[in-house]
C-alpha cells in the first residue's frame, strides 16, 4: 500500500485575516466585488473576488485552475423545515454553555436530554462563548437531516490527475437533533452519534473499517477503533488521531461533513463576520433535485447520471483535477470562528471555520500548523433544503443535492482529496434512514470488515 502523509511545512507563512471581515473585526471593512449573478469568475477577473475568498482559493481562479459562474442566493432565501424553525424560536435564551463549551439548560444547569433547532438562535458577538455557540448551531443543523449512508469515492488527486481511488461505505447514526419521530428510543451510554466506515476497494484496503462513538458527556472523549484485515483484529485508536489523514489521504475523520471535532476538545472564539463567496449547487438553488423513497425507509438522492462535476471527469478541462466545474459561487455572510485544540498532540494548532450566518452551513475550513503555517483547506458545497413526500403523504426535508463537493486540499504538497462522489450511479446516497443500533456495536466492526 502506498502511504501518504500530511507533513508540516518548514517555512512559516504569515497569514492575514481575510479582508472581508467587517470594520469592527480584525481586517477592516467589507470589500466591494462588483460581481453579480450571471458573471463568471476566472483568470480574467479574479481580482474582483479579492477579500471574498480565502487567498489560497482565489489563487486557483487567478491561474484558471477553477472557473465558476456567480449564482444568486439572497440572504433571506432559505427553506426552513417547520419543526426545526419552531424549535429554534423556542430555544432562544433556553440554553447556555458550560466551562468546556458543553450545552446546558439555563434554568437548571443540567445537560438537556434532546434539542431540535438551533440551540443558540441569537448570537451576541460580545459573548465570550459566541464562537462555541456558532459551532453548536452548525452541528444541530447537520444532525437534523438524520441518519445517513453514503457509498462514496475517496479520491486522492494531484493537480493533473486522479492518483488513487478508494470506495468507502459510510454510515452515521444520530441520537440528538433529529425530528422527534426519528429519535432513538433508549440511549444508556449517552451517545451523541456513532459512525461506521468500511473500505470496499481497492483490494489492498478492502475490509478495513473504523468505528467512532461520540458521547454527550463533555468530559468523555470519543471512542474510536480500527479493524485491519491483515491483522484480523480490532485496535483502539487515540482521539488525537482523528486529525490524521484517513488511510493516507488529506481528509481526516475530524473533517466529517465539514468539521467534526468534538466542540469541547477545543477552545473557540468568534473572530468576526465576513462577506464571502461560497460553492453552491446551482440546480439545487433553482429548486431542482431528484429523490427516491426507499421501501425500507429513507430517501435516496438521484443525481444526474451525465453530470461531470469534477475537473478530472471532463477531458476538455485544463484546470486542476479536483476543480468543482459544475458548481456556482454565491455571496453570503459568514461567522468566522477560530478553534485551538486542547490536546497538544492534535495535528493542527489552529482551525478557522467560515459558517453561514443564516443557515450555519460550513464553507471554508482552514487548518494551520502549531507554528501558524496554513496546511490544509477544506472546501464544502452548500444546498438549500427541499421537501419530499412519502407514499403515505408525510412530508420530509432533504438536502436536495444533485452533486457534492467536499475537498481537502494540502496547500504545501499541492494535492487534494475529494469525497462525496457516488461509487456508481446507483450507489447509496441515502438520508433519513432507520438503523439498528447493533450495527455500531464494537463486536460488529470485525464482522463488517473482511
Amino acid at each position: 500500500m502506498r502511504t501518504r502523509f500530511l507533513i508540516s511545512a518548514v517555512a512559516m507563512l504569515i497569514l492575514l485575516v481575510p479582508r472581508g471581515l467587517r470594520a469592527d473585526a480584525p481586517g477592516g471593512a467589507v470589500a466591494s466585488d462588483g460581481l453579480k449573478p450571471g458573471d463568471t469568475l476566472d483568470q480574467r477577473n479574479w481580482q474582483r473576488a479579492e477579500g471574498l475568498l480565502p487567498p489560497e482559493i482565489l489563487k486557483h481562479y487567478e491561474h484558471n485552475e477553477y472557473v465558476n459562474p456567480i449564482s444568486e442566493w439572497p440572504a433571506n432565501v432559505y427553506n426552513w423545515p417547520e419543526d426545526f424553525q419552531a424549535g429554534s424560536k423556542q430555544n432562544a435564551g433556553r440554553y447556555t454553555t458550560g466551562k468546556l463549551g458543553e450545552i446546558l439548560e439555563s434554568a437548571s444547569g443540567k445537560q438537556p436530554a434532546y434539542i431540535i433547532g438551533f440551540p443558540f438562535p441569537d448570537i451576541d458577538p460580545a459573548d465570550p462563548a459566541a464562537g462555541t455557540k456558532v459551532l453548536w448551531n452548525f452541528y444541530y443543523r447537520t444532525y437534523y437531516f438524520g441518519n445517513l449512508r453514503a457509498e462514496s469515492q475517496l479520491n486522492m488527486m494531484s493537480p493533473g490527475s486522479l492518483e488513487r481511488r478508494l470506495d468507502v461505505d459510510v454510515r452515521f447514526m444520530y441520537y440528538d437533533g433529529v425530528p422527534e419521530q426519528e429519535r432513538v428510543k433508549g440511549n444508556p451510554q449517552n451517545f451523541l452519534y456513532q459512525q461506521l466506515v468500511v473500505v470496499n476497494s481497492p483490494n489492498d484496503l478492502q475490509g478495513t473499517g473504523s468505528l467512532s462513538w461520540r458521547y454527550r458527556d463533555p468530559q468523555k472523549r470519543d471512542s474510536s477503533w480500527a479493524y485491519v484485515p491483515a491483522l484480523r483484529r480490532v485496535r483502539a485508536v487515540s482521539p488525537a488521531n482523528r486529525s490524521d489523514g484517513f488511510l493516507g489521504s488529506d481528509m481526516s475523520q475530524d473533517d466529517g461533513p465539514f468539521f467534526d471535532g468534538k466542540p469541547e476538545d477545543f477552545e473557540w472564539k468568534l473572530k468576526g463576520e465576513a462577506d464571502q463567496l461560497r460553492l453552491v449547487d446551482p440546480m439545487n438553488l433553482q429548486g431542482k433535485s431528484g429523490n427516491s423513497w426507499l421501501s425500507s425507509g429513507g430517501w435516496r438522492a438521484d443525481w444526474p447520471a451525465d453530470l461531470k462535476f469534477l475537473g478530472y471527469m471532463d477531458s476538455q478541462w485544463r484546470g486542476v483535477s479536483w476543480a468543482p466545474i459544475a458548481a456556482g459561487l454565491a455571496k453570503r455572510r459568514f461567522y468566522v470562528i477560530e478553534g485551538t485544540p486542547r490536546d497538544k498532540y492534535y495535528l493542527f494548532g489552529k482551525i478557522e471555520l467560515y459558517l453561514d450566518k443564516i443557515s450555519f452551513q460550513g464553507a471554508w475550513n482552514r487548518k494551520f500548523g502549531w507554528k501558524g503555517e496554513l496546511l490544509n483547506t477544506e472546501q464544502v458545497m452548500a444546498w438549500n433544503p427541499h421537501t419530499v413526500v412519502r407514499p403515505n403523504g408525510k412530508k420530509d426535508w432533504v438536502q436536495g443535492t444533485n452533486q457534492a463537493f467536499q475537498c481537502a486540499e494540502s496547500i504545501k504538497l499541492e494535492r487534494a482529496t475529494v469525497a462525496g462522489i457516488k461509487s456508481s450511479p446507483t450507489a447509496n446516497f441515502d438520508g433519513r434512514l432507520v438503523f439498528d443500533p447493533k450495527l455500531f456495536d464494537l463486536d460488529a466492526l470485525s464482522q463488517n470488515g473482511k
